[in-house]
């Protein structure tokens, strides 16, 4: 199987999610590496849900997959696919690992599952990821992963009274 190694399965969202998606995509300390401004009801995750069930990830340009470990059956994380652009051929990627398990090397196998998944069978050119400057545990692991730092967006993210700078990473597809 293409999304799966002997630790961490990649896997579709199911009604079954609703509980920790709810969870993680509330939660204010995650907000603060992301976009997200105000709590997401159950309804409108619900409904994210569904749909992700039912549309093409050309449609909806994006594709959330689950990371469960395989032998404890419980679910960690998700990874995203997000604005992809299939003309381009490049999508954004973002991952999330719950507290509980980070720093243990999932995110990593994650991002190279989700990598080798969008370069093989999605025939994606390039993925990239935006990563908060104080963010250094991902600017980390995203360079372990291969990535390259290939640019600096200056002052992208309000942070109270401050701005604070992104950095653009890149992998491109050498196959």
């Amino acid at each position: 199987m293409l999304l799966k190694n002997k630790d961490i399965v990649l896997r579709a969202v199911e009604p079954e999610d609703l509980e920790i998606l709810y969870r993680w995509e509330n939660s204010t300390v995650l907000w603060y590496h992301g976009n997200t401004l105000a709590p997401y009801s159950k309804l409108v995750l619900r409904q994210y849900i569904n749909d992700s069930l039912e549309m093409d990830i050309y449609q909806s340009k994006q594709l959330r997959l689950m990371i469960d470990l395989v032998e404890e059956k419980v679910t960690i994380g998700t990874i995203d696919l997000y604005d992809i652009d299939a003309h381009n051929r490049r999508a954004g990627i973002g991952i999330l690992i719950d507290d509980d398990y980070r720093r243990r090397g999932f995110a990593k196998q994650a991002l190279e599952l989700m990598s080798n998944y969008a370069f093989d069978f999605l025939y994606l050119h390039q993925i990239y990821a935006y990563i908060a400057q104080s963010n250094t545990n991902s600017i980390s692991l995203f360079e372990k992963a291969g990535y390259q730092s290939v640019g600096v967006l200056k002052d992208w993210l309000q942070r109270g009274e401050e701005f604070e700078d992104v950095y653009l990473s890149q992998l491109l597809n050498d196959k």
